[in-house]
């Protein structure tokens, strides 16, 4: 810049773009009849990015050589609302262009620090298209060149034997090696100018022109990552509004993901022309894609505006739902991939219908999806299931995208699990509906008695059991009605047969059906005949629109959930099973038997477990009583028959004072052997004495 330009363009507060720049704000502010209110957008527009560099520096000064001006200038100010413009006494040491020299404050001497210097252009600047260089040093070890050594005396000693020769060639070897000279090293330091942005910006380039190398080591760069992404969407989104955009999905979950769920902000950096201006972002996507990393970097957002700003900003809510789309149609297409197939004329009509006006459109990303492996889904679900579902309680208007996208195990499928489009690809044509099962495990849900008919009749269930699934309030999938076999009501397809042979069943146990309700009493809302078991006496399903037994579980488990959630229970007998007839013959021939009353509990308390229920904490003394009478019946214990009397132990005290005086009783004996000892080898000496 010549002197005049540096007058004209820095100046001094009062007199740079900052008093334009008040000025600008406050008339946009009083014009009320502006097509675009939004006075905040005038940030960055003239030169207030400057001043920035006084917040650090006591002074500036700014040395600069244009090709207009044989002479080179300097611009200085200390913001104190003055500054000098004057001509370099030094001369042209510049050449060409502009140097800017800061005279730090005391409490920003962090800024001298490289390691600080170099963190904070690689955190808000790596990508920019102008390289950012710093003066360095290194410490690198160079090799000098040997020493010269003194020559040696070659006269050689005469008269030695022909027979040394062979040992002096021996010898010459090891001569040579001693004669090598002996490398010396150095250890220097080495300025230079290390290139601080040396990352290039991939999402700039056409998608066709990234190889998967390079995708990979940006990958790991910018996320600072040791294995490899799981999958990607590389695209460019053209229209009113362009923006670029890199997204991955991990290979596994970053700890504390669930932890920190409603807390954690989006890892997905914001760029203003290549220039970062958040890396964590609140809501700009929703939160259940948390866990999707990777970048957005627009051309049509202010770069100077504060955070609040911009998340208020139209722009932002327009990208934001195009990259929500965006990465539900990676997920799609990766699922689609392992599954095979996919609809994907549905998908692009419900986007056309969704779309805005506003919204950009021609998305280049033909070429910008990463090739899925065939199981590289169940990886992604196994990792982020939850996202998914999370994704499906929150995102009502994602939810049909997401339901697709829903995994679960089933009895024909335990180990992989399969989705609600494949559950229906399987489905027999005799069954109506989709049959699902919540349990605490899938090890409770494979053994439960609540399986046997369907099973039996080749009908597959779907097993929730997650306690996430309790909340998915899935009612519908298609055409299909979703239903839980541990509920009351449910069709097996048996028909108007199975309705005849129900009322037929339930006049013969009739009887038995009222006694129990009777004897269950307030435990249970009502007894009936089921349809829904093979080899189980009876089981204990719940009302139709009421909890399940896990739901009952899950909320006893919360905190302030132990007087709600409560589940309403009733009673299915199996009719066809010997138990239950021979229970029914009795309860005809004796109803006040206390024996058959013991069996009925004995009865409940088992399907209670088997359904998933837990025992009353009031009932878990009476549950106690009544087995050990039971028990007592089977093995021919009479009821009366008393506990054996536990024998009486001496106390402790007594027990030692009879040791003490046992070890006095001993040390006595002892004593007493010693002294005969004694008195025999008295004797013993003199009748030697008198024989001698």
């Amino acid at each position: 810049m010549t002197a005049k330009e540096l007058e004209e363009n820095l100046g001094t507060v009062a007199r740079s773009g900052t008093a334009q720049f008040l000025d600008a704000f406050s008339k946009k502010k009083d014009d009320e009849d502006s097509a675009s209110n939004d006075a905040m957008s005038l940030i960055g527009q003239f030169g207030v990015g400057f001043y920035s560099s006084f917040l650090v520096a006591d002074e500036v000064t700014v040395i600069s050589k244009s090709p207009e001006d044989g002479s080179q200038n300097i611009w200085k100010s200390t913001a104190d609302g003055s500054f000098t413009v004057s001509t370099d006494p030094r001369g042209v040491t510049l050449g060409r262009g502009t140097s800017v020299v800061l005279t730090l404050k005391e409490d920003a001497s962090e800024f001298l620090d490289n390691s600080e210097l170099e963190r904070v252009v690689k955190r808000y600047s790596q990508f920019l298209q102008y390289p950012i260089k710093l003066w360095s040093s290194r410490t690198e070890t160079v090799e000098l060149p040997p020493e010269p050594k003194e020559e040696e005396d070659e006269e050689e000693t005469e008269g030695e034997d022909e027979d040394d020769d062979e040992l002096v060639a021996e010898d010459e070897d090891d001569e040579d090696e001693d004669d090598e000279p002996e490398v010396r090293t150095e250890e220097r330091t080495v300025y230079f100018w290390k290139q601080l942005n040396d990352q290039k910006p991939v999402w700039t380039r056409r998608p066709s022109q990234v190889d998967e190398e390079e995708y990979e080591s940006f990958y790991k760069s910018f996320t600072k990552a040791s294995d490899s992404y799981l999958a990607k969407s590389h695209f460019r989104a053209e229209g009113e509004i362009e923006f670029d955009s890199i997204l991955f999905v991990p290979r596994s979950a970053p700890w504390g993901l669930y932890d920190n769920y409603y807390t954690q902000k989006s890892s997905l950096a914001l760029y203003v022309r290549r220039v970062l201006v958040a890396d964590k972002f609140e809501d700009f996507i929703p939160r259940y894609l948390n866990f999707m990393k990777g970048l957005v970097d627009s051309n049509d957002l202010p770069l100077n505006v504060n955070r609040e700003q911009l998340q208020k900003n139209k722009i932002m809510k327009v990208i934001s739902k195009k990259v929500t789309r965006k990465a539900l149609d990676m997920l799609r297409k990766l699922a689609e991939a392992e599954e095979g197939g996919g609809d994907e004329d549905e998908d692009d009509d419900e986007e056309a219908e969704d779309k805005p006006e506003d919204e950009a459109e021609g998305d280049d990303d033909d070429e910008a999806e990463s090739e899925a492996g065939p199981s590289e889904y169940s990886k992604f679900y196994k990792e982020f299931g939850r996202s998914i579902k999370l994704g499906v309680i929150e995102d009502t208007k994602n939810r049909k995208k997401l339901v697709d996208l829903l995994r679960f195990t089933s009895i024909k499928h335990p180990e992989t699990p399969i989705s609600l489009s494949a559950y229906v690809e399987e489905m027999p044509e005799a069954q109506k509906n989709i049959l699902y099962m919540s349990a605490a495990s899938q090890t409770e849900a494979a053994s439960s008695p609540f399986l046997e008919r369907a099973t039996s009749k080749g009908f597959d269930v779907l097993f929730f059991v997650e306690n996430l699934d309790e909340y998915l309030n899935l009612n519908d999938y298609e055409d299909f009605t979703l239903q839980s076999v541990t509920k009351e009501g449910l069709d097996l397809g048996d028909g108007k047969g199975g309705d005849a042979y129900k009322e037929e069943k339930k006049e013969e146990f009739q009887e038995l059906v009222d006694w129990l309700k009777d004897l269950y009493d307030s435990k249970v809302n009502k007894v009936e005949i089921s349809l829904r078991l093979e080899s189980s006496p009876l089981v204990i399903v719940t009302t139709k629109y009421g909890s399940t037994a896990n739901m009952e579980r899950i909320t006893k488990g919360q905190a302030f959930g132990r007087s709600g959630g409560k589940a309403t229970k009733v009673v299915e007998i199996n009719p066809r099973h010997p138990v239950m007839v021979a229970l029914k013959d009795k309860v005809v021939a004796d109803k006040e038997s206390q024996e058959l009353k013991d069996y009925a509990n004995v009865l409940f308390d088992m399907a209670l477990i088997q359904s998933g229920f837990s025992i009353e904490e009031d009932q878990i003394e009476t549950y106690a009583k009544r087995l050990e009478r039971v028990v007592r019946e089977g093995l021919a214990v009479s009821a009366d028959a008393a506990v054996e009397p536990m024998p009486e132990f001496p106390d402790e005290e007594e027990e030692d004072e009879d040791e003490d005086e046992d070890d006095e009783d001993e040390e006595e004996e002892l004593e007493d052997e010693e002294e005969e000892a004694a008195e025999e080898e008295t004797e013993e000496a003199a009748e030697e004495k008198d024989e001698l």
